[in-house]
């Protein structure tokens, strides 16, 4: 019953615009879990409150799968909270995404893997290849960020958002996948496609034998189709919010 309680008095201090970002990044969480993108209680995806300079993030310590919109913790530019919670935060998990949502408007989903084929791909000297549709997607509009060490720097962050600059996604060498967005739904569409680019890579490279890159020319006809594609994300999104709405709704709690 306290539980409960908590999330109905969650649900009734922040506004409609608030909640639905919950419920869309509590998803985004859920759906991390499912596809196995997770890893263990560590990796962030945050999203800001709309029409204010707050953001939400992820309880430290709950499994993705256990992530409900109300559980979510809300906090400022700083990784200050802002609202009342049971959970705790990992501060430096935050560093890398308040250097995008800090250094870009439009930022207002920031995700942030440590996939095994993303970490792959990430410790390659040439980066993310051409070698499938996946992979052209992002051709000349890929950001690449050299390893630091853990991002515990504030300093570091400024380097990250330059290295971003205005591409929706970026390989952070030797450690993993980052996807930015207006939306979540735009957030991790960008992400399923980066990541699932990498495993093709990784899978491309075992097969033994040589590799076929098409010519420049066609990589970026293929980037531009995908530039200029709209509603994409937005109808993929909701076939997945059907899907977890059909396996556990609980996330919208």
């Amino acid at each position: 019953m306290a539980e409960a309680a908590t999330k109905i008095r969650v649900r009734d201090m922040v506004s409609d615009a608030e909640w639905q970002q919950r419920e869309d990044l509590a998803a985004c969480y859920r759906l991390l879990a499912h596809y196995g993108w997770d890893d263990w209680v560590f990796t962030h995806n945050t999203a800001r409150v709309p029409d204010t300079e707050h953001f939400l993030i992820n309880p430290f310590g709950l499994k993705f799968n256990e992530v409900t919109a109300s559980s979510l913790v809300k906090i400022d530019r700083e990784g200050n909270k802002v609202m009342d919670s049971p959970y705790p935060i990992l501060q430096a998990g935050f560093i890398v995404h308040s250097a995008i949502h800090l250094g870009r408007d439009d930022a207002h989903c920031v995700m942030h893997t440590h996939t095994k084929a993303g970490c792959a791909v990430g410790a390659q000297e040439l980066g993310l290849l051409m070698l499938n549709q996946k992979s052209m997607e992002f051709y000349n509009r890929l950001g690449y960020h050299d390893y630091e060490g853990i991002a515990d720097n504030l300093e570091e962050r400024d380097r990250m958002a330059k290295n971003l600059g205005l591409h929706k996604a970026m390989i952070m060498r030797n450690h993993g996948l980052l996807s930015v967005g207006d939306t979540v739904a735009q957030a991790f569409g960008t992400m399923r496609r980066l990541h699932e680019a990498c495993e093709i890579q990784v899978m491309a490279q075992a097969g033994g034998s040589a590799l076929m890159v098409p010519s420049p020319k066609t990589c970026e006809h293929a980037a531009r189709q995908f530039d200029n594609i709209r509603g994409l994300n937005e109808t993929a999104w909701a076939a997945e919010l059907r899907m977890l709405d059909g396996i556990d709704p609980s996330f919208r709690d």
